[in-house]
Protein backbone atom coordinates (compact mmCIF):
# COMPACT_ATOMS: atom_id res chain seq x y z
CA UNK A 1 0.00 0.00 0.00
CA UNK A 2 2.84 2.82 0.74
CA UNK A 3 4.47 1.84 -2.50
CA UNK A 4 1.20 2.49 -3.84
CA UNK A 5 0.88 5.71 -2.70
CA UNK A 6 4.77 6.36 -3.51
CA UNK A 7 4.29 5.95 -7.03
CA UNK A 8 1.75 7.79 -7.06
CA UNK A 9 3.04 10.76 -5.57
CA UNK A 10 6.15 10.57 -7.54
CA UNK A 11 4.11 10.40 -10.84
CA UNK A 12 1.48 13.23 -9.63
CA UNK A 13 4.60 15.78 -8.94
CA UNK A 14 6.68 15.05 -11.71
CA UNK A 15 4.86 17.28 -14.11
CA UNK A 16 5.88 20.07 -11.49
CA UNK A 17 9.56 18.82 -11.06
CA UNK A 18 10.01 19.19 -14.46
CA UNK A 19 8.97 22.66 -14.94
CA UNK A 20 10.36 23.74 -12.11
CA UNK A 21 13.77 22.61 -13.13
CA UNK A 22 12.86 24.24 -16.61
CA UNK A 23 12.22 27.96 -14.52
CA UNK A 24 15.52 27.75 -12.61
CA UNK A 25 17.73 26.92 -15.95
CA UNK A 26 15.91 29.90 -17.53
CA UNK A 27 16.19 31.54 -14.65
CA UNK A 28 20.58 31.11 -14.64
CA UNK A 29 20.55 31.18 -18.31
CA UNK A 30 19.51 35.20 -17.40
CA UNK A 31 21.67 35.68 -14.65
CA UNK A 32 24.88 34.59 -16.75
CA UNK A 33 24.01 34.91 -20.69
CA UNK A 34 27.41 35.15 -21.76
CA UNK A 35 28.90 32.69 -20.41
CA UNK A 36 25.78 30.14 -21.35
CA UNK A 37 25.94 31.06 -24.94
CA UNK A 38 29.85 30.26 -24.81
CA UNK A 39 28.61 27.27 -23.60
CA UNK A 40 26.13 26.44 -25.98
CA UNK A 41 28.39 27.34 -28.82
CA UNK A 42 30.70 24.61 -27.48
CA UNK A 43 27.98 21.91 -27.79
CA UNK A 44 26.95 22.98 -30.98
CA UNK A 45 30.40 22.70 -32.73
CA UNK A 46 31.56 19.73 -31.18
CA UNK A 47 27.83 18.33 -32.44
CA UNK A 48 28.38 19.68 -35.50
CA UNK A 49 31.87 19.26 -36.05
CA UNK A 50 32.17 15.50 -34.26
CA UNK A 51 28.64 13.78 -33.92
CA UNK A 52 27.01 14.74 -37.10
CA UNK A 53 29.20 13.90 -39.79
CA UNK A 54 30.82 10.64 -37.50
CA UNK A 55 26.65 9.12 -37.22
CA UNK A 56 24.79 10.26 -40.39
CA UNK A 57 26.11 7.63 -42.46
CA UNK A 58 25.62 4.90 -39.49
CA UNK A 59 22.25 5.52 -38.74
CA UNK A 60 21.23 6.01 -42.33
CA UNK A 61 23.36 2.29 -43.15
CA UNK A 62 21.84 1.06 -40.22
CA UNK A 63 17.80 1.38 -41.07
CA UNK A 64 18.50 0.83 -44.50
CA UNK A 65 20.32 -2.63 -43.35
CA UNK A 66 17.53 -3.63 -41.07
CA UNK A 67 14.75 -3.03 -44.13
CA UNK A 68 16.85 -5.28 -46.30
CA UNK A 69 16.52 -7.93 -43.94
CA UNK A 70 20.25 -8.34 -43.79
CA UNK A 71 20.39 -7.74 -40.52
CA UNK A 72 18.16 -10.39 -39.62
CA UNK A 73 20.33 -13.14 -41.34
CA UNK A 74 23.28 -12.04 -39.71
CA UNK A 75 21.15 -12.28 -36.81
CA UNK A 76 20.56 -16.29 -37.42
CA UNK A 77 24.42 -16.69 -37.25
CA UNK A 78 24.73 -14.61 -34.45
CA UNK A 79 21.86 -16.55 -32.25
CA UNK A 80 24.17 -18.90 -30.22
CA UNK A 81 25.81 -16.34 -28.94
CA UNK A 82 23.09 -13.64 -28.44
CA UNK A 83 20.95 -15.95 -27.05
CA UNK A 84 23.56 -18.22 -25.04
CA UNK A 85 25.62 -15.46 -23.74
CA UNK A 86 23.67 -12.29 -23.43
CA UNK A 87 19.87 -14.03 -23.53
CA UNK A 88 18.69 -11.35 -26.21
CA UNK A 89 17.31 -12.32 -29.81
CA UNK A 90 19.43 -12.98 -32.48
CA UNK A 91 18.70 -10.29 -34.17
CA UNK A 92 20.12 -7.71 -31.83
CA UNK A 93 23.69 -9.36 -33.20
CA UNK A 94 23.80 -6.69 -36.20
CA UNK A 95 23.27 -4.06 -33.44
CA UNK A 96 25.64 -4.42 -31.22
CA UNK A 97 28.11 -4.36 -33.79
CA UNK A 98 26.65 -1.12 -34.87
CA UNK A 99 27.06 0.09 -31.01
CA UNK A 100 30.62 -0.66 -31.07
CA UNK A 101 31.58 0.92 -34.28
CA UNK A 102 29.49 3.72 -34.23
CA UNK A 103 28.35 4.49 -31.21
CA UNK A 104 25.39 4.80 -28.70
CA UNK A 105 22.79 6.93 -30.83
CA UNK A 106 23.45 4.57 -33.76
CA UNK A 107 23.22 1.35 -31.57
CA UNK A 108 19.66 2.79 -30.08
CA UNK A 109 18.41 3.50 -33.62
CA UNK A 110 19.14 -0.05 -34.74
CA UNK A 111 16.82 -1.09 -31.54
CA UNK A 112 14.49 0.72 -32.46
CA UNK A 113 13.91 -0.32 -35.83
CA UNK A 114 14.12 -4.10 -34.65
CA UNK A 115 11.41 -2.71 -31.91
CA UNK A 116 8.97 -1.08 -35.02
CA UNK A 117 9.18 -4.26 -36.60
CA UNK A 118 7.98 -6.68 -33.54
CA UNK A 119 11.07 -8.47 -33.74
CA UNK A 120 11.65 -7.37 -29.88
CA UNK A 121 9.62 -6.93 -26.80
CA UNK A 122 9.91 -3.86 -24.56
CA UNK A 123 12.01 -5.22 -21.80
CA UNK A 124 14.71 -7.05 -24.60
CA UNK A 125 14.65 -3.02 -26.41
CA UNK A 126 16.14 -1.56 -22.66
CA UNK A 127 18.69 -4.26 -22.59
CA UNK A 128 20.06 -4.69 -25.85
CA UNK A 129 20.16 -0.62 -26.16
CA UNK A 130 22.20 -1.14 -23.30
CA UNK A 131 24.57 -3.62 -24.59
CA UNK A 132 24.93 -1.93 -27.78
CA UNK A 133 25.85 1.64 -25.65
CA UNK A 134 29.32 2.66 -26.48
CA UNK A 135 31.25 5.81 -27.04
CA UNK A 136 32.29 5.75 -31.06
CA UNK A 137 36.12 4.45 -31.89
CA UNK A 138 36.18 8.35 -33.54
CA UNK A 139 35.23 9.59 -30.26
CA UNK A 140 37.87 7.10 -28.42
CA UNK A 141 40.42 7.64 -31.33
CA UNK A 142 40.20 10.69 -32.84
CA UNK A 143 38.94 12.77 -30.31
CA UNK A 144 40.54 11.75 -26.61
CA UNK A 145 43.54 10.15 -27.97
CA UNK A 146 44.69 12.18 -30.69
CA UNK A 147 43.09 15.96 -30.06
CA UNK A 148 42.87 15.43 -26.18
CA UNK A 149 45.59 13.08 -25.00
CA UNK A 150 47.95 13.54 -27.80
CA UNK A 151 48.80 10.21 -27.36
CA UNK A 152 47.16 7.53 -30.37
CA UNK A 153 47.86 4.39 -28.62
CA UNK A 154 46.05 5.94 -25.34
CA UNK A 155 42.83 5.89 -28.07
CA UNK A 156 43.52 2.44 -28.54
CA UNK A 157 43.87 1.42 -25.39
CA UNK A 158 40.95 2.99 -24.03
CA UNK A 159 38.99 1.46 -26.86
CA UNK A 160 40.33 -2.04 -26.44
CA UNK A 161 39.04 -1.41 -22.17
CA UNK A 162 35.80 -0.09 -23.34
CA UNK A 163 34.48 -2.66 -25.49
CA UNK A 164 35.99 -5.31 -22.92
CA UNK A 165 33.79 -3.68 -20.66
CA UNK A 166 30.87 -3.28 -22.12
CA UNK A 167 30.39 -6.83 -23.08
CA UNK A 168 31.19 -7.94 -19.45
CA UNK A 169 28.51 -5.30 -18.00
CA UNK A 170 26.06 -6.88 -20.70
CA UNK A 171 26.93 -10.36 -19.45
CA UNK A 172 26.49 -9.56 -16.04
CA UNK A 173 23.18 -7.54 -16.90
CA UNK A 174 22.02 -11.02 -18.57
CA UNK A 175 23.06 -13.28 -15.47
CA UNK A 176 20.78 -10.86 -13.28
CA UNK A 177 17.72 -10.25 -15.25
CA UNK A 178 17.91 -11.61 -18.48
CA UNK A 179 15.90 -15.00 -19.54
CA UNK A 180 17.21 -17.61 -22.38
CA UNK A 181 15.78 -17.80 -25.58
CA UNK A 182 16.78 -20.67 -26.94
CA UNK A 183 14.05 -21.91 -29.05
CA UNK A 184 13.99 -21.17 -32.60
CA UNK A 185 11.13 -19.08 -34.00
CA UNK A 186 8.15 -20.76 -35.56
CA UNK A 187 8.94 -19.32 -38.66
CA UNK A 188 12.37 -20.55 -38.69
CA UNK A 189 11.66 -24.17 -38.49
CA UNK A 190 11.06 -26.80 -40.59
CA UNK A 191 7.44 -27.70 -41.89
CA UNK A 192 8.08 -30.37 -39.64
CA UNK A 193 7.98 -28.87 -36.36
CA UNK A 194 12.06 -29.37 -36.87
CA UNK A 195 14.72 -26.78 -37.33
CA UNK A 196 15.52 -25.87 -40.66
CA UNK A 197 19.02 -25.88 -42.72
CA UNK A 198 20.85 -22.85 -41.87
CA UNK A 199 21.03 -21.66 -45.38
CA UNK A 200 17.00 -21.92 -45.37
CA UNK A 201 17.04 -20.46 -42.05
CA UNK A 202 19.32 -17.56 -43.40
CA UNK A 203 17.34 -16.89 -46.48
CA UNK A 204 13.60 -16.82 -45.06
CA UNK A 205 14.94 -14.76 -42.49
CA UNK A 206 15.81 -11.94 -44.88
CA UNK A 207 12.93 -12.34 -47.31
CA UNK A 208 10.44 -12.32 -44.54
CA UNK A 209 12.01 -9.37 -42.92
CA UNK A 210 12.31 -7.51 -46.54
CA UNK A 211 8.25 -8.50 -46.89
CA UNK A 212 7.20 -7.29 -43.69
CA UNK A 213 8.80 -3.91 -44.47
CA UNK A 214 7.64 -3.50 -47.90
CA UNK A 215 9.26 -0.02 -49.03
CA UNK A 216 10.79 0.68 -52.45
CA UNK A 217 14.43 1.71 -52.49
CA UNK A 218 13.63 5.47 -53.03
CA UNK A 219 11.41 5.61 -50.34
CA UNK A 220 13.87 3.74 -48.14
CA UNK A 221 16.15 5.72 -48.80
CA UNK A 222 14.26 9.32 -48.38
CA UNK A 223 12.80 7.90 -45.06
CA UNK A 224 16.26 6.69 -43.50
CA UNK A 225 17.79 10.20 -44.58
CA UNK A 226 14.98 11.74 -43.16
CA UNK A 227 14.95 9.80 -39.83
CA UNK A 228 18.32 9.83 -39.09
CA UNK A 229 19.13 13.73 -39.05
CA UNK A 230 16.04 14.03 -37.37
CA UNK A 231 17.39 11.87 -34.53
CA UNK A 232 20.75 13.47 -34.51
CA UNK A 233 18.60 16.94 -33.90
CA UNK A 234 17.68 15.55 -31.00
CA UNK A 235 21.10 14.74 -30.25
CA UNK A 236 22.18 18.30 -30.84
CA UNK A 237 19.93 19.76 -28.87
CA UNK A 238 20.49 17.22 -25.67
CA UNK A 239 24.34 18.33 -26.14
CA UNK A 240 23.89 21.87 -26.11
CA UNK A 241 21.62 22.56 -23.41
CA UNK A 242 23.74 19.99 -21.38
CA UNK A 243 26.49 21.91 -22.36
CA UNK A 244 25.02 24.98 -20.61
CA UNK A 245 23.69 23.06 -17.89
CA UNK A 246 27.66 21.91 -17.32
CA UNK A 247 28.77 25.65 -17.27
CA UNK A 248 25.76 26.35 -14.96
CA UNK A 249 26.81 23.93 -12.52
CA UNK A 250 30.63 24.83 -12.58
CA UNK A 251 29.59 28.37 -11.65
CA UNK A 252 27.17 27.45 -8.85
CA UNK A 253 29.67 24.99 -6.90
CA UNK A 254 33.28 25.94 -7.95
CA UNK A 255 34.47 24.65 -4.65
CA UNK A 256 33.52 21.40 -6.47
CA UNK A 257 36.48 19.63 -9.42
CA UNK A 258 35.52 21.07 -12.62
CA UNK A 259 35.16 16.89 -14.21
CA UNK A 260 33.20 15.76 -11.76
CA UNK A 261 29.96 17.62 -13.71
CA UNK A 262 31.19 17.32 -16.88
CA UNK A 263 32.00 13.33 -16.45
CA UNK A 264 28.34 13.11 -14.60
CA UNK A 265 26.84 14.56 -17.27
CA UNK A 266 27.92 14.62 -21.36
CA UNK A 267 30.96 12.52 -22.43
CA UNK A 268 32.45 14.69 -24.66
CA UNK A 269 33.03 17.89 -22.39
CA UNK A 270 33.64 15.11 -19.38
CA UNK A 271 36.50 13.50 -21.41
CA UNK A 272 37.97 17.00 -22.40
CA UNK A 273 37.73 18.04 -18.30
CA UNK A 274 38.87 14.79 -17.18
CA UNK A 275 42.90 14.80 -19.84
CA UNK A 276 42.91 18.94 -19.98
CA UNK A 277 44.62 18.48 -16.52
CA UNK A 278 42.37 21.35 -15.18
CA UNK A 279 40.43 18.98 -12.99
CA UNK A 280 42.26 18.90 -10.41
CA UNK A 281 43.66 15.41 -10.78
CA UNK A 282 47.30 14.24 -11.45
CA UNK A 283 48.92 15.11 -14.82
CA UNK A 284 48.12 12.41 -17.34
CA UNK A 285 50.91 10.18 -18.53
CA UNK A 286 51.66 6.96 -19.07
CA UNK A 287 52.13 6.54 -14.93
CA UNK A 288 49.21 8.64 -14.50
CA UNK A 289 46.57 5.15 -13.93
CA UNK A 290 44.27 6.95 -11.14
CA UNK A 291 43.14 9.94 -14.07
CA UNK A 292 42.91 6.90 -17.15
CA UNK A 293 40.90 4.72 -15.34
CA UNK A 294 38.45 7.72 -14.37
CA UNK A 295 38.68 8.65 -17.77
CA UNK A 296 37.30 4.93 -19.07
CA UNK A 297 35.24 4.97 -16.44
CA UNK A 298 33.32 8.25 -17.29
CA UNK A 299 33.50 6.94 -21.43
CA UNK A 300 31.97 3.88 -20.10
CA UNK A 301 29.13 5.96 -17.77
CA UNK A 302 28.79 8.11 -21.35
CA UNK A 303 27.00 11.06 -18.82
CA UNK A 304 23.39 11.49 -18.68
CA UNK A 305 22.68 13.39 -22.14
CA UNK A 306 23.72 9.88 -23.72
CA UNK A 307 21.52 8.11 -22.09
CA UNK A 308 18.66 10.47 -22.43
CA UNK A 309 19.80 10.29 -26.42
CA UNK A 310 19.65 7.02 -26.49
CA UNK A 311 16.21 6.97 -24.34
CA UNK A 312 14.73 9.25 -26.44
CA UNK A 313 15.25 7.46 -29.50
CA UNK A 314 13.78 4.45 -27.79
CA UNK A 315 10.37 6.20 -25.97
CA UNK A 316 8.25 3.83 -28.44
CA UNK A 317 9.64 0.71 -26.38
CA UNK A 318 8.80 2.58 -22.65
CA UNK A 319 13.06 2.04 -21.76
CA UNK A 320 12.62 3.09 -18.15
CA UNK A 321 16.00 5.76 -16.78
CA UNK A 322 17.29 3.96 -13.66
CA UNK A 323 17.34 -0.03 -15.20
CA UNK A 324 19.56 1.55 -17.90
CA UNK A 325 21.67 4.08 -15.77
CA UNK A 326 21.92 1.16 -13.68
CA UNK A 327 24.02 -0.57 -16.49
CA UNK A 328 25.75 2.21 -17.71
CA UNK A 329 27.21 2.40 -14.16
CA UNK A 330 27.82 -0.81 -14.35
CA UNK A 331 29.91 -0.59 -17.51
CA UNK A 332 32.09 2.66 -15.51
CA UNK A 333 32.71 0.25 -12.84
CA UNK A 334 34.08 -2.66 -14.98
CA UNK A 335 36.27 0.14 -17.63
CA UNK A 336 37.44 1.48 -13.89
CA UNK A 337 38.84 -1.81 -12.69
CA UNK A 338 39.97 -3.12 -16.22
CA UNK A 339 42.13 -0.11 -16.82
CA UNK A 340 43.52 -0.78 -13.30
CA UNK A 341 44.64 -3.97 -14.46
CA UNK A 342 45.37 -3.57 -18.57
CA UNK A 343 46.58 -0.19 -18.86
CA UNK A 344 50.08 -0.46 -18.46
CA UNK A 345 50.08 -3.32 -20.99
CA UNK A 346 48.38 -2.24 -23.38
CA UNK A 347 50.40 1.36 -23.60
CA UNK A 348 53.72 -1.20 -23.86
CA UNK A 349 51.62 -2.20 -27.63
CA UNK A 350 52.24 1.41 -28.83
CA UNK A 351 54.47 0.17 -31.62
CA UNK A 352 51.15 -1.71 -33.04
CA UNK A 353 48.93 1.40 -32.85
CA UNK A 354 47.69 2.38 -37.02
CA UNK A 355 48.46 5.66 -38.05
CA UNK A 356 44.70 6.46 -38.49
CA UNK A 357 44.67 8.26 -35.17
CA UNK A 358 48.17 10.15 -35.66
CA UNK A 359 46.04 13.38 -37.23
CA UNK A 360 47.84 16.25 -38.22
CA UNK A 361 47.27 19.27 -35.61
CA UNK A 362 46.03 21.51 -38.86
CA UNK A 363 43.17 19.18 -39.11
CA UNK A 364 42.67 19.24 -35.06
CA UNK A 365 40.30 22.19 -34.12
CA UNK A 366 40.60 23.15 -30.04
CA UNK A 367 40.02 20.01 -28.43
CA UNK A 368 37.65 19.17 -31.36
CA UNK A 369 38.63 16.84 -34.58
CA UNK A 370 37.63 18.89 -37.90
CA UNK A 371 34.61 17.16 -39.75
CA UNK A 372 36.93 16.07 -42.72
CA UNK A 373 39.18 14.36 -40.47
CA UNK A 374 36.40 12.34 -38.89
CA UNK A 375 34.78 12.08 -42.54
CA UNK A 376 38.54 10.25 -43.29
CA UNK A 377 38.11 8.15 -40.39
CA UNK A 378 34.98 6.23 -42.19
CA UNK A 379 36.79 3.68 -44.50
CA UNK A 380 38.85 2.53 -41.05
CA UNK A 381 35.34 2.65 -39.23
CA UNK A 382 33.73 0.42 -41.40
CA UNK A 383 36.75 -2.28 -41.29
CA UNK A 384 36.55 -1.90 -37.39
CA UNK A 385 32.93 -2.84 -38.56
CA UNK A 386 33.92 -6.01 -40.47
CA UNK A 387 36.36 -7.06 -37.77
CA UNK A 388 34.60 -6.74 -34.83
CA UNK A 389 31.39 -8.72 -37.18
CA UNK A 390 34.13 -11.70 -37.75
CA UNK A 391 34.95 -11.32 -34.49
CA UNK A 392 31.45 -11.98 -32.61
CA UNK A 393 30.56 -14.33 -35.46
CA UNK A 394 33.52 -16.35 -34.16
CA UNK A 395 32.55 -16.42 -30.95
CA UNK A 396 29.38 -17.55 -31.34
CA UNK A 397 30.27 -20.65 -33.84
CA UNK A 398 32.38 -21.50 -30.59
CA UNK A 399 29.25 -21.20 -28.16
CA UNK A 400 27.18 -22.97 -30.69
CA UNK A 401 30.03 -25.87 -30.48
CA UNK A 402 30.25 -25.68 -26.84
CA UNK A 403 26.71 -26.16 -27.36
CA UNK A 404 26.58 -28.96 -29.21
CA UNK A 405 29.03 -30.79 -27.03
CA UNK A 406 27.54 -30.60 -23.78
CA UNK A 407 24.07 -31.47 -25.67
CA UNK A 408 22.81 -35.03 -24.83
CA UNK A 409 22.74 -37.37 -27.85
CA UNK A 410 19.22 -38.52 -29.01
Amino acid sequence: MNNIKIHRLTSGAAPFVGGAAAILLAAAIVSAPESSFAASLQGLKLWWNLVFPALLPFLILSEMLAASGVVHSLGVLLEPLMKRIFRLPGAGGWTLVLGMTAGFPAGAGAVQQLHKQGRITNKEAGRLASLAHYASPVTLLIVVGAAFLHNPASGYALLAIHWLAGLSAGYTSALIGGRSRIDAPPHLAGGDGKKASLPRRLYRAAVEAREQDGRSFGRLLGESVSSAVQNLMIVGGYMIIFAVVINIAASMFPQLPQALAASVLEIHLGAHALSAGTSGLPSFNSGGLLRAALLSAALGWSGICGQLQALTLLKQAGVRFLPYAANRLLHGIYAFLFTLLLWKPLLNLQSAVLPVAAVPKDQLLPGIAAPETVWFFLPQALGLQILILLLLLALSAVVYVMASLRRPSA
